[in-house]
């Protein structure tokens, strides 16, 4: 069997725990540009602190930004495996959201012209954050138990629109500051204490499919969503990712182990690289399900069940 590497790009939000346990060594960084200082995105603190990262971004007087790694670290990066015999399986946060996985594909395709051996798969996973990350994490347990490039292929490609998500944001001023909502919305909303709660759509952005008021029954919400949206739990990881919402985000891994039997639930942060576009204050539960259905259609029938349970 021949031998490949798997290599994600810094927008699957694996904390160290996580990839530890998957075998994910290594992956592709980017960047975060705050004010006139650029830093490496990456799967950890060290260039920035998660208090000071998130403090920063709430803050409307600054600029940040994020930006793909370049085409020559793509290539690079490829160049380094197929040049040490390895096929290379790249995976991407979505091309909807993201160029990322356009310039890996052109970085591929350099590489093919001047090693025309080399085998090269550039994935779109059409998700971000933690579904994105769920992706990597089981191509990389399929690939310790043995299974193929070609296998481990043909499984992402036939289930990364299976991944579903749900939680709340409790904070609504920098979904405000990016124009989605009126400044006065998020302010009442803040208020009341309105939480959006959402699902990724077939392009993997977050559709809102309800609005709940109170985070404890938004948490609540989310674990019935996933119990009524999982399939096959018994057989599942179940991630659930925060930006700057660490006790909640382990309140709400207490509430799935005590409604579902899963194999295993791991909590890590929304880094930089996704945090930058998603702000300060999500939660939120990331599994397999049902493909997810046009317009969200079926989502929508299982929030309604899940509210009427709480």
């Amino acid at each position: 069997m021949s031998k490949f590497v798997i290599l994600p790009d810094v927008t699957c939000d694996l904390s160290k725990e996580i990839r530890d346990y998957f075998g994910v060594n290594d992956y592709i960084q980017g960047y975060v540009h705050i004010n006139d200082e650029s830093l490496r995105t990456t799967l950890d603190w060290s260039n920035i602190t998660r208090e000071k990262f998130y403090k920063t971004l709430a803050n409307k007087k600054n600029k940040v930004t994020s930006a793909t790694a370049s085409p020559e670290e793509y290539y690079q990066a490829f160049k380094g495996y197929v040049e040490q015999g390895y096929a290379v399986l790249s995976m991407s946060i979505s091309s909807k959201i993201s160029a990322t996985y356009n310039v890996s594909v052109s970085a591929a395709k350099r590489i093919s012209e001047e090693y025309p051996d080399a085998k090269i798969y550039c994935l779109d996973s059409y998700r971000m954050s933690g579904s994105f990350g769920l992706l990597v994490a089981y191509a990389c347990e399929m690939q310790k138990n043995g299974k193929s490039f070609e296998e481990v292929v043909a499984w992402l490609e036939e289930n990364k629109q299976r991944v579903h998500q749900m939680g709340p944001i409790d904070d609504l001023t920098f979904i405000a500051r990016r124009g989605q909502i009126s400044n006065g919305k998020a302010f009442m909303g803040n208020l009341v204490g309105i939480k959006p709660m959402g699902d990724s759509n077939t392009d993997g952005y977050v559709s809102v499919l309800t609005k709940v008021k109170g985070i404890k029954k938004a948490l609540d919400v989310t674990v019935s969503y996933l119990k009524h949206s999982a399939t096959d739990i018994e057989n599942q990881y179940v991630f659930i990712m925060h930006s700057d919402r660490e006790e909640l985000a382990n309140t709400l891994k207490e509430k799935v182990e005590s409604t579902v039997n899963c194999k295993k639930v791991f909590v890590s942060d929304v880094f930089s690289g996704c945090g930058t576009n998603i702000g300060p204050g999500m939660i939120s539960v990331y599994f397999i399900g049902e493909r997810v259905s046009e317009n969200s259609v079926k989502e929508k029938e299982i929030i309604n069940l899940a509210i009427a349970e709480n």
